[in-house]
């Protein structure tokens, strides 16, 4: 095991849980495998620098086309360059938001539903890249 592995255990209090190898089928039903090929750690899954790792819950409708939902569980990881195309989590004159990072021709921040409108930057304005968002988890039923 190593150093890093043991350090995602300890602060991600690694959980072990069934998984199916098998895909299940969105279209025709597909015959059901009766047995359990291996297992998976959602935090191993999800989660690669726990150090550098948060959770934020999305308020909003701005990235829809993104399949990122009012309510989604985003994860963030902080130590990620990001890149363009990235969605991240930005910090914008001291608002946080959510949008994919346009580099190219120039830095902008792009909602991912048409009747929002792209974050352009003029002079003065202060944008911080919090981190890149590696992962969204959606609830269909409610905790608890």
């Amino acid at each position: 095991m190593t150093r890093g592995s043991r350090d995602q255990d300890r602060v991600a209090g690694a959980q072990h849980l069934p998984l199916f190898t098998q895909p299940v089928s969105a279209g025709f039903p597909s015959p059901a495998q009766d047995y359990l090929e291996s297992r998976l750690d959602l935090n191993r899954l999800c989660i690669r620098q726990p150090a550098a790792t948060f959770f934020v819950r999305v308020e909003g409708e701005s990235m829809l086309e993104a399949g990122i939902h009012d309510g989604d569980m985003l994860v963030v990881d902080r130590s990620l360059d990001a890149c363009h195309g990235d969605i991240v989590v930005a910090c914008v004159d001291g608002e946080f938001t959510v949008k994919e990072l346009a580099l190219r021709p120039r830095v902008r921040l792009l909602p991912r539903n048409p009747a929002f409108a792209a974050l352009e930057f003029a002079d003065g304005q202060s944008l911080d890249l919090v981190g890149v968002v590696t992962c969204c988890l959606r609830f269909f039923r409610k905790p608890g």
